[in-house]
């Protein structure tokens, strides 16, 4: 199905909007109080969580009503907002943990604790391959959109390191995808709208996406990159985010033994 930039814009408008309007709600009654949400950055700054949320139920709301995309795979935008709600958990009941990369959390698994860490793993892969399931038909499709969805909500986690950076390279990474056809055009404007209706905010160090805002706009790049691609091509994207997800763990690892 063929959409038109009216759809593209429409999608960016109402990412954009919805995630503004989340934003300034939190901003005036924050759930738990202020303190709750507020954190110190790199530069011992304090900044809110606030944005972190907003950008996972705007791109959530926004994607599922994407102009082109299947009935059946409206349900995929759920991904969005279960990678959104798990790094909302491990923002709130993770702070403080020094404890970085998939090794830690796996290794604390096996010693029975269950981490903020590991839970926020599982719960978005099984977002990712459930998501998967609903936008792909064959079993090996679904298994790479799965890795792609998972995958990107990860990358995006892991460049949040410094103000805008999230943010920045969400907008890069989804720009081109706004001259692919049909569905992954809007698909690729949500997160794109999101991030960029929170990237003032987020510069200025008055905000921070965190866990919450980084994997829920990581998952819905991965959305688009799976709408746009088949089996090559998702094959192509699994294997460069797993390499890189594997590369972000050991810099993880060597960072903290430091």
């Amino acid at each position: 199905m063929t959409v038109g930039t009216g759809g593209r814009s429409a999608a960016l408008l109402a990412a954009a909007g919805a995630t503004r309007a989340a934003y300034g709600a939190l901003r005036r009654r924050p759930p738990g109080g202020a303190a709750r949400w507020e954190r110190k950055n790199y530069a011992g700054r304090t900044v809110t969580l606030h944005a972190g949320p907003a950008a996972a139920l705007g791109t959530a709301l926004a994607a599922a009503g994407a102009p082109g995309l299947p009935a059946r795979a409206r349900g995929a935008a759920l991904a969005v907002l279960a990678a959104g709600a798990c790094g909302a958990y491990d923002d709130l009941a993770g702070a403080g943990d020094p404890r970085r990369g998939f090794r830690a959390h796996l290794s604390a698994l096996r010693h029975g604790e269950v981490t903020s860490g590991a839970v926020k793993l599982f719960g978005i892969g099984a977002a990712g391959l459930a998501a998967g399931a609903l936008l792909k038909d064959r079993p090996a499709d679904r298994l790479l959109a799965g890795v792609v969805i998972a995958g990107s909500a990860h990358l995006v986690n892991l460049l949040d390191v410094r103000p805008g950076r999230a943010a920045g390279a969400v907008v890069a990474l989804a720009a081109p995808g706004l001259l692919r056809r049909g569905p992954a055009g809007p698909l690729s404007a949500v997160p794109l709208g999101a991030a960029a209706a929170v990237a003032g905010d987020d510069l200025g160090e008055r905000t921070m996406l965190g866990d919450a805002g980084a994997h829920a706009l990581g998952a819905a790049l991965g959305l688009a990159v799976v709408a746009g691609n088949r089996r090559a091509g998702l094959a192509a994207h699994a294997a460069a985010l797993v390499a890189a997800a594997a590369a972000g763990d050991r810099v993880g690892r060597l960072a903290g033994a430091l």
